[in-house]
């Protein structure tokens, strides 16, 4: 019977589109009879509710980037920098991001600037690299194209046009996030509270205050515009015209995320799971889940070629559980004949995919050479507690705020904006209505055909139940690790924002209730409105003048020892020089001089990550001859000591750089449960500055400041004492 159900489903699927097009108008005609309207009337009022609600969302997208421009031009005072002081509020991976955005302005032609991303051997000492493929380079081509056809290089410079395309996208995220509650509620008002949400919980809602360039940055818009249209396309009784539109646009969106972030298909994946179980108990129709299927495959496929044969998506688990899910929908279609073999399939079904789509992940992996996710393996397995290391990478991204588990204090946040509450009060609600739904399927109930509100069974929505597995994946991944927090909370708002605003919500919590001192239907759209109204006018008084007070306070970011240093580089250094130092600081000196480094800030390749590990060893404790041969086999040429990571007093003990790089090199003594470094050697970057034999044999000091000391390593070395 659940089989029959499901095959219904498909069946309403394959109808003449045309026919149901002509079938819907006579249908509301009717309707409309009955209640005294013209269809005159009706489609006006369908246009103004339309109309004002696009316009809503494109204001409040409008507005929420030219309120991150403000507030970015209030924090860093950028209009009054010079271009130095600018760059240096680039930080970390961000600074390589936008030197190579540099680079491409700077080229004699985009095609030269292109060629030399891809062979660049100028960036990092002794290495050949394909930027393009090893950064997702992607946004910068995008960026550099669109700066240079467009002409603006006489009408804006091009610091403020490569960070203008990533708050503008900003906006269309969060005008994405709008359009999906307004289509899974069917009123414009919880957009606007979806918007209120988010930036009011700014903080964990994303990383644009910390890092612009960065490629969540620049890809979660166009996830969050893929959830919009897939939300719309899930939909029951669309017309051909509104889900063709879906259909493309989910198409496109899903390519161009792909090609913006390294990780997009992981959080692909984790959208196919959702949509897997949703498929599985028959909620939605089959077709159009498959239909999904075959975009993330095309995507895979035309992204694997065009990010230079990445080897990385083809061992990912997103293409074993799409191609494992291709090869059972034929055994699903069986599944539909009512027989005893066929049900008994059905409830082996989730198991059946899910070992075929890990078997052939094993088998992909075994045949395909692939490296560029083993340290990502590596770590979770350290993070389960699966296995222990004293490697220092392991234990220095162990150690990162954004791979633990959140704080109280993020929970905390959530609660005092009232968010949390309410999305615990929607998911409850909803859950249980699915589970309803999911019982009511295993008993052999057909779905309805269509839903209507004194029905009160929200649990029978497709789109509603896909963000309900959505949200509590994504929830279970913020809850290990706090930096997944960014992809989970814009979804806590815009779930939240659609509950209390949907009349279906409130009549199916009344339907269990059994209300009949009033009716039932006029309190649900009494609710519907006045809730939101009231959270709205409470966030409003709370935090609307925190909102403002932070456009309006004058912040300053002034680094004058990182201007010094830049600075000096720039004059002093010769232009072959190879630079040497943490790996964050090795960035910011690309961005603001071009100088070549011996390390970055880059976390997938091995290469790269021992050469990090090995020049962090100027902060440990070894003696003056390994640390010179460490850096003369990366012909670096300048040694940069920074003093806040040599005399770093950090919160947690055993987290600080020097105490991994004590532990990895095993230079730590336990007693009576504390723990001491010792070594023979003192810690590098303290006996350096003393000026004494062996290291001035090796190191001469050329310039130093507050924050940095400079020292020439020396081709001829001298051991006159």
């Amino acid at each position: 019977k659940m089989s029959s159900g499901a095959a219904d489903l498909r069946q309403r699927k394959k109808q003449n589109c045309t026919e149901s097009d002509k079938m819907a108008p006579e249908e509301r005609n009717k309707e409309n009879s009955k209640l005294g309207r013209s269809p005159k009337y009706m489609l006006i009022q369908r246009f103004a509710k339309l109309f004002f609600g696009c316009l809503a969302a494109v204001t409040s997208g409008m507005m929420y980037a030219v309120y991150l421009s403000t507030y970015h031009e209030r924090k860093f005072w950028f209009s009054s920098r010079q271009e130095l002081e600018r760059e240096i509020t680039f930080q970390g991976d961000s600074a390589i991001y936008y030197s190579f955005y540099k680079e491409l302005l700077k080229a004699p032609s985009f095609e030269r600037g292109v060629y030399e991303l891809t062979h660049n051997n100028k960036t990092v000492s002794l290495k050949t690299i394909n930027a393009v493929q090893q950064m997702t380079l992607y946004p910068e081509l995008i960026a550099s194209v669109l700066y240079q056809a467009s002409g603006s290089e006489e009408v804006i410079e091009p610091v403020y046009f490569y960070i203008g395309i990533v708050f503008g996208l900003q906006g269309i995220y969060v005008t994405a996030l709008f359009v999906t509650s307004w289509v899974m509620s069917g009123t414009w008002l919880a957009g606007m509270l979806t918007v209120a949400w988010f930036i009011i919980n700014r903080t964990d809602t994303t990383r644009i205050d910390y890092s612009i360039p960065s490629r969540e940055n620049w890809a979660l818009p166009y996830f969050a515009c893929q959830v919009a249209a897939l939300t719309g396309y899930l939909k029951k009784n669309l017309n051909c015209s509104a889900e063709k539109f879906c259909y493309l646009l989910v198409n496109a969106s899903t390519y161009t995320f792909m090609m913006m972030w390294e990780y997009s298909h992981y959080l692909l994946f984790v959208q196919a799971v959702s949509l897997f179980l949703l498929d599985s108990f028959a909620l939605a129709q089959t077709e159009k889940v498959h239909e999904v299927y075959r975009i993330y495959l095309f995507s895979l496929i035309v992204g694997y070629l065009l990010q230079f044969e990445n080897s990385a998506l083809l061992v990912s688990p997103l293409l074993s559980l799409v191609v494992a899910l291709m090869l059972s929908k034929s055994l699903q279609m069986n599944m539909k004949k009512s027989t005893f073999v066929s049900r008994l399939l059905k409830i082996m079904y989730i198991y059946l995919v899910l070992t075929v789509a890990v078997t052939l992940n094993f088998l992909l992996k075994m045949f395909i050479p692939h490296k560029e996710n083993e340290h990502l393996l590596k770590f979770i397995e350290v993070k389960l507690g699966l296995n222990t290391t004293k490697n220092f990478t392991m234990n220095w991204l162990l150690c990162q705020e954004s791979l633990q588990a959140p704080s109280q204090d993020f929970f905390l946040r959530l609660t005092q904006s009232s968010l949390l509450p309410f999305y615990i009060l929607v998911l409850i609600i909803c859950l249980f209505s699915v589970t309803q739904v999911v019982f009511r399927r295993i008993c052999g109930e057909p779905l309805k055909e269509t839903v209507k509100l004194e029905d009160g069974r929200i649990g029978e929505r497709p789109e509603i139940v896909y963000h309900v597995i959505h949200t509590i994946l994504l929830g279970c991944l913020a809850m290990c690790l706090e930096g997944m927090k960014y992809l989970w909370t814009p979804y806590v708002c815009m779930l939240a924002a659609f509950g209390v605003c949907s009349p279906e919500l409130w009549m199916t919590l009344f339907k269990w209730l059994r209300l009949k001192a009033v009716h039932p239907i006029l309190l649900a759209l009494i609710l519907s409105m006045a809730v939101p109204t009231i959270i709205g006018f409470s966030l409003w008084k709370e935090f609307f003048p925190r909102i403002m007070t932070e456009l309006t306070e004058l912040q300053e970011f002034y680094d004058p020892d990182t201007v010094e240093l830049m600075t000096w580089i720039k004059r002093q250094a010769p232009v072959a020089a190879v630079f040497a130092g943490s790996p964050q600081l090795m960035a910011v000196i690309k961005l603001c001089t071009g100088w070549t480094v011996s390390s970055l800030p880059l976390y997938n390749d091995d290469d790269l990550l021992k050469r990090n590990e090995n020049i962090y060893q100027i902060y440990s404790k070894r003696s003056a001859e390994d640390i010179y041969k460490i850096l003369t086999s990366y012909k670096a040429n300048f040694l940069v000591i920074e003093d806040s990571i040599c005399n770093e007093v950090g919160p947690v003990r055993g987290c600080r750089v020097k105490d991994l790089l004590d532990i990895a090199n095993g230079h730590v003594v336990c007693e009576e449960g504390d723990n001491y470094a010792y070594s023979k050697y003192g810690r590098f970057c303290h006996e350096i500055k003393m000026n004494y034999s062996p290291y001035v044999n090796y190191f001469t000091r050329v310039y130093w400041n507050r924050s940095y000391f400079v020292y020439r390593i020396n081709t001829v070395i001298s051991f006159q004492s």
